[in-house]
């Protein structure tokens, strides 16, 4: 089992200022800091379990988790809700309660709303995906200044306060869209782009990738129309059916956000199912069947159990044992999926 001793030995410093790091008591410089909790983490040093759940056990924490709408619609965030339950029922153990809710992602009244809510419950702390809104983000900055803290997930807020990020470096699953469809259209497409909603950063800023790369290395790539589904089905349908008639050059289709089945629908539907070139994202069920069966050229997945289960981690090392986040962002993984590996 790891020890304090054999930290200290890897860093070469003494047991007290490994001490004084992991239970942020003293001063020790950054760099040396960074150096113990890295070691600590690679070796996966867990300090005493018993000592530390009594601990925390005694401060009764409540964490309010706040998502974007779970549905038949967008099943890639039924793989975060499994991750957040395996942390929750792990946190069981510390006694600190989770309440998960919900707000789709053009509902930032409601997610104001719900953080007013879980605060007169008694959270001690939030995770949430946030709508990028003025609304949701003076709330956030109000948070930080109340010393409420928070992480956000899957999506993120420049500048709002939090103490940290997991989810994917989106500009550069972007830009890894955009080099697929280089690869899988020969250099030359006329692209049409599908986002959930502009409130939600990681749609905008995986369209700034994509754009940015093809415009830098593929400038034969046209990016024709860009529109917006709100992360709905039966309206990505819509709205895919209609960007296909009306532009009948496009012969690539970016599928920036959820809503992946009905917009493959609307392909098959206009008779383009098997020629068009569709880059997308996550392995969702309908989303593999749609890889399998040639719809998807490829699809670029993002750990979404991680984004569920890893901000809760760092909830509890912050507020139940005033540990510090080592990052400022926690990336996921940017994996390519094609049929051959999925």
């Amino acid at each position: 089992m790891p020890t304090i001793k054999q930290i200290a030995y890897l860093a070469g410093v003494s047991r007290g200022t490994v001490d004084r790091v992991l239970n942020n008591r003293g001063s020790v410089s950054e760099e040396t800091a960074i150096k113990i909790r890295e070691i600590a983490e690679a070796i996966n040093y867990t300090p005493n379990r018993l000592g530390k759940t009594l601990a925390i056990k005694k401060k009764n924490l409540k964490f309010g988790y706040i998502l974007f709408s779970s549905t038949s619609s967008n099943p890639f965030f039924e793989d975060v809700v499994r991750g957040i339950e395996s942390k929750a029922k792990e946190l069981e153990e510390y006694g600190v309660a989770v309440e998960l809710r919900y707000a789709s992602i053009d509902q930032p009244a409601l997610q104001v709303k719900i953080i007013d809510e879980l605060l007169e419950h008694g959270a001690d702390g939030f995770v949430i995906t946030p709508i990028n809104h003025p609304m949701v983000t003076e709330k956030l900055k109000a948070l930080t200044e109340s010393g409420i803290p928070f992480v956000t997930t899957n999506s993120d807020i420049p500048g709002c306060g939090r103490i940290a990020y997991v989810g994917s470096d989106y500009y550069k699953s972007g830009e890894t869209a955009g080099g697929l469809m280089k690869l899988a259209a020969g250099g030359k497409a006329n692209v049409g782009i599908i986002i959930g909603s502009e409130w939600v950063l990681c749609h905008s800023e995986r369209v700034a990738g994509f754009t940015d790369n093809v415009k830098k290395n593929a400038p034969a790539i046209k990016i024709i129309d860009i529109v917006k589904n709100n992360d709905d089905d039966l309206e990505s349908y819509a709205v895919t059916k209609k960007l296909l008639e009306e532009h009948p050059e496009i012969d690539s289709l970016y599928l920036a956000a959820a809503g992946v089945n009905g917009a493959c629908r609307a392909v098959s539907e206009v008779g383009l199912a098997g020629k068009l070139t569709i880059i997308g994202y996550d392995a969702t069920k309908t989303t593999h069947k749609l890889v399998q069966d040639g719809t998807i050229t490829a699809t670029i997945t993002q750990q979404p159990f991680t984004q569920g289960a890893k901000p809760l981690d760092i909830l509890l090392e912050y507020v139940g044992m005033e540990i510090k986040p080592s990052n400022d962002c926690f990336y996921t993984k940017i994996e390519i999926k094609i049929k051959e590996n999925l």
